[in-house]
């Protein structure tokens, strides 16, 4: 599949996209990837005895197909896709743990990559032999590891424990050791892996502080994360990768949202209620777009868009209905619903009546419920349907927030002069 091209810059950008003149870091054309999985596990003699040709029986899965995209030097490149659409397996194709199957890879500068935090570490050896060792292994040479080593500690606020065993150190120890000795590579291109929520948060926010200060020493850097934040906040380009293909290649914004698009409007439909009384059954409550294709989540700030629909099992004088919509922790958000015609005639067995509800959409991101009650109208002896989460859907997009709902608001603020005595 062709990628849509993008050449917006983030406006939030404090460090400009380095342009087309700029010389390229990494050129990637056509990379293809298959792996060749075992059908049938053998684990005994027996069954290799039994079975000697089960371990030539295999089925493949086509990780990468056709990627192709550039990088220019100075450049934060992300990359982001759903588990399993190959993103990770690209990263170990620009590090050269794998081999690409077809397709060639052109990188400019020293690498360092960073496929997973701590890996290389000897729990036995102490912070100082480890941190020596990764630096060697990372191309320096033993003086100049041993030359980072007041760093590497005082960034990750470990100095006290420099003697300690990493065997006796905390999983919080040892992932802030690891992003400290990562962040002393002296490398042109960084690859780096889901690295950064390590620590509590005051060494996340030193994390992030790190991050863009590399950003703004003109280091080329490609970070595979599942973290749209952190590709707004970071990059100048993003990636999107499905099913071994490039999506899109551009503003990291897009990216972010196409990425959330994927993820959420890929899930099922919640038309799927069929509940009756005596008179009347509730055939389905869901979600539904402007040109009436259903779907199962809904993107912030896009109309939230309701239908309901009913059978009348045999003839009642109307119908009612009424709905409620909560969070994920139960919290009543709004109430909402009608009746049909009171001077219409009775509604015969075998008539739908469709109720079409249309909100607009202040919910903040996360899982909303819709739980519907349905009943005979007006008879004050009404036969009532009430089904719990009749519908439950997303809001996707948007900033993060505490809240339930983003009322629009203005905010002033004034300064005044100290009061005259």
């Amino acid at each position: 599949m062709a990628a849509d091209q993008a050449t917006a810059t983030p406006a939030s950008d404090h460090h400009l996209r380095p342009g087309p003149e700029t010389p390229l870091a990494i050129e990637a054309r056509g990379l293809a990837k298959t792996f060749r999985i075992p059908i049938h596990r053998v684990d005994s003699i027996k069954e290799r005895v039994s079975r000697p040709f089960s371990s030539r029986d295999y089925r493949e899965l086509r990780a990468l197909d056709g990627i192709s995209f550039e990088i220019r030097q100075g450049e934060f490149f992300g990359i982001v896709g759903r588990n399993g659409s190959g993103k990770s397996t690209l990263l170990k194709l620009l590090a050269s743990i794998y081999r690409a199957d077809a397709g060639t890879i052109r990188m400019a500068g020293r690498l360092a990559p960073f496929i997973e935090l701590g890996v290389g570490f000897n729990l036995d050896l102490t912070a100082r032999e480890n941190v020596v060792l990764n630096g060697v292994m990372m191309g320096m040479t033993p003086s100049e590891a041993r030359g980072r080593l007041e760093a590497v500690l005082e960034f990750a606020e470990l100095e006290e424990f420099v003697d300690l065993k990493l065997k006796n150190y905390s999983s919080g120890m040892l992932v802030r050791l690891a992003f400290s000795v990562m962040m002393q590579a002296d490398a042109d291109v960084l690859l780096i892996d889901e690295v950064l929520a390590v620590g509590d948060a005051s060494f996340q926010q030193k994390c992030a502080d790190a991050f863009h200060e590399l950003k703004n020493e003109g280091k080329t850097i490609v970070l595979v994360t599942h973290d749209v934040a952190a590709v707004e906040t970071y990059c100048h380009r993003a990636m999107l990768i499905s099913d071994g293909e490039v999506q899109y290649i551009g503003d990291p914004g897009e990216v972010g949202r196409k990425y959330l698009r994927l993820n959420f409007e890929s899930g099922e439909t919640s038309a799927k209620v069929t509940l009756a009384s005596d008179d009347l059954k509730l055939l389905g409550v869901w979600l539904e777009r402007p040109d009436g294709e259903r779907v199962g989540n809904v993107e912030d700030s896009e109309e939230i868009h309701i239908r309901a629909e009913v059978e009348i099992l045999r003839e009642v004088p109307g119908v009612g209905a009424g709905f409620t919509l909560t969070n994920s922790d139960g919290i009543g958000v709004f109430q909402f619903g009608t009746n049909t015609d009171e001077e219409g005639p009775p509604l015969p067995a075998g008539e739908r009546v469709h109720f079409d509800i249309r909100i607009e959409n202040m919910l903040t991101p996360g899982r909303y419920y819709v739980h519907a009650g349905i009943k005979r109208h007006p008879d004050p002896r009404a036969t009532v349907l009430h089904v719990e989460r009749a519908l439950d859907f997303h809001v996707f997009g948007g900033p993060a927030s505490h809240g339930i709902v983003a009322l629009p608001h203005t905010i002033e603020t004034t300064l005044e002069g100290p009061a005259q005595p």
